[in-house]
């Protein structure tokens, strides 16, 4: 029968998964107290939720919050990094702050509804951000527009070249 803290636990956690758009799944062992601590902290300023979880709770409220994905990453000790921002970014932030501490690893990652691999979390960490991303796809679709206009206006501008030349030489002309 379970208690009234692991329903409470399962419902914290799904309301966490719901409201996330990635969740990055580490196995801790190795960390003492105070390192928890140290990645907390560091997450938490990064816009990053760090939670120790128990693995049948998890995989409880990740059925109920639609991210089946999750539920096979859910083995042995189980630390979950959840954010609602940037996922590269997160990403990122996740692998800078855990380079230090040799024995955790980066099992995978769920974005949206979809599985990743723990390499393909290190490729996402190394994506630019948002924003940049969306300032090279603006300057992509611009450049042909910009082209495009530049060959529209062009016959227009030789011909008041031709034609200020055309002034020139009829001014010549008739000045001699």
């Amino acid at each position: 029968m379970p208690t009234e803290a692991k329903r409470a636990m399962v419902e914290s956690l799904a309301a966490e998964f719901a409201k996330s758009t990635a969740s990055i799944v580490i196995d801790y062992r190795g960390l003492t107290v105070a390192d928890f601590a140290v990645i907390r902290r560091t997450l938490r300023s990064h816009g990053i939720t760090y939670r120790v979880v128990k693995n049948r709770l998890a995989k409880i409220a990740a059925e109920q919050s639609g991210i089946s994905a999750l539920s096979p990453l859910l083995e042995g000790p189980s630390a979950i990094a959840l954010t609602g921002g940037d996922e590269s970014a997160a990403a990122r932030a996740v692998l800078d702050v855990l380079r230090p501490y040799r024995t955790i690893k980066v099992r995978g990652a769920v974005l949206g509804r979809r599985a990743l691999e723990a390499e393909a979390v290190g490729r996402l960490a190394m994506l630019p951000p948002r924003e940049v991303l969306l300032g090279q796809l603006a300057g992509a679709m611009a450049s042909p527009l910009t082209t495009m206009a530049g060959l529209v206006a062009a016959p227009l501008r030789n011909l008041g070249y031709a034609l200020q030349q055309v002034a020139e030489r009829k001014a010549a002309a008739g000045g001699a």
